[in-house]
């Protein structure tokens, strides 16, 4: 995994400079890791399990690949149960590695990030971890936290937050960094690290008040309040809140979708709007026009015309 100098720059810049290639470099990544005593696997063990690839990468992280008519569609599932998926170092790891693995992945389309934990999708960093650091140790957990969700944020592909029960610090700032946010009615989310008297350290800050405006996210931080599933729905902080248990199966209803359309203009598209917000309504134009254009010549689009002529579903290959 590679945490881009580019993510210093604005975000329509890394886009353009990024165009379609995956990201790679395990050494950027081994750097990063090193610097708070985290080292990788040399292998990751892997097993098939039903009809689905899995991967592990960590005991607290897995990675699933499921096949058949739902191959494309990719699953980071989070299984920490006995500290409510809270990220320690390990669980850092293992979810860098999935991330990196899913960019590597040409047949990746869709990716999502779910848990395996009852009624707790992720309470933040593990506090408990955290009190055995030094303020150096700490200061480098958090940077290689910022960097892992502005990797997850910065995927070629959609991915899509499933949330049941707590996502509150860390757990919210990783729902944030994802494309869509898919809930459940027992779900509940917040940003309580003012209690603790600091303040969200892995883009909390920047990315709520994108989502749901300055003022709101100012509240939320401030007073640190819990936030219902139906209140983050009507203020837009999730896309869909639907009965609790059912989150992935409608995350997978989306991800379907997802997955039968073309996989370049599904990506094109992503970096159309992500690069263009950063951006003037003229500059946006242009990184559209950019994006536009890098799919004139290819085979899907002229799949999709064929399809359309033949009244039939089309077959895109990604080229």
């Amino acid at each position: 995994m590679v945490f881009l100098p580019a993510v210093a720059k604005s975000v329509g810049q890394q886009w353009l400079k990024q165009k379609s290639k995956p990201i790679s470099s395990s050494q950027q990544l081994l750097f990063h890791l090193k610097k708070f005593n985290i080292y990788p696997h040399e292998e990751w063990n892997r097993q098939s399990v039903r009809t689905l690839i899995l991967q592990s990468t960590s005991d607290s992280v897995k990675l699933h690949k499921l096949d058949d008519s739902d191959s494309g569609v990719v699953e980071v599932n989070l299984d920490r149960p006995g500290a409510k998926n809270a990220i320690s170092k390990d669980m850092l790891h293992g979810l860098q590695r999935s991330l990196e693995a899913v960019n590597k992945d040409h047949s990746a389309k869709v990716l999502m990030i779910c848990s395996s934990v009852h009624k707790a999708f992720c309470a933040g960093a593990d506090l408990k971890e955290r009190k055995t650091m030094t303020p150096d140790e700490i200061q480098n957990y958090v940077n290689s936290l910022r960097s892992t969700f502005s990797f997850l944020e910065g995927l070629h592909i959609p991915t899509i937050a499933v949330v049941e029960g707590a996502a509150l610090g860390g757990g919210l700032e990783m729902a944030l960094s994802c494309d869509l946010r898919i809930c459940g009615e027992d779900a509940v989310f917040g940003l309580p690290e003012t209690g603790l008297a600091i303040i969200p350290g892995a883009g909390g800050t920047q990315r709520l008040s994108r989502l749901v405006g300055k003022s709101l996210a100012k509240e939320i931080i401030f007073t640190g309040q819990k936030i219902g599933a139906r209140d983050a729905l009507s203020m837009g902080l999730v896309n869909h809140c639907v009965p609790a248990g059912e989150a992935r199966s409608k995350a997978l209803e989306i991800a379907r979708d997802i997955n039968q359309k073309g996989p370049l203009a599904i990506r094109m598209a992503k970096r159309a709007i992500d690069g263009g917000l950063e951006m003037d309504i003229a500059s946006g134009l242009s990184v559209e026009m950019d994006c536009y254009q890098q799919l004139l010549n290819t085979k899907d689009r002229l799949e999709g015309l064929a399809a359309f002529a033949e009244k039939r579903r089309p077959i895109y290959n990604g080229e």
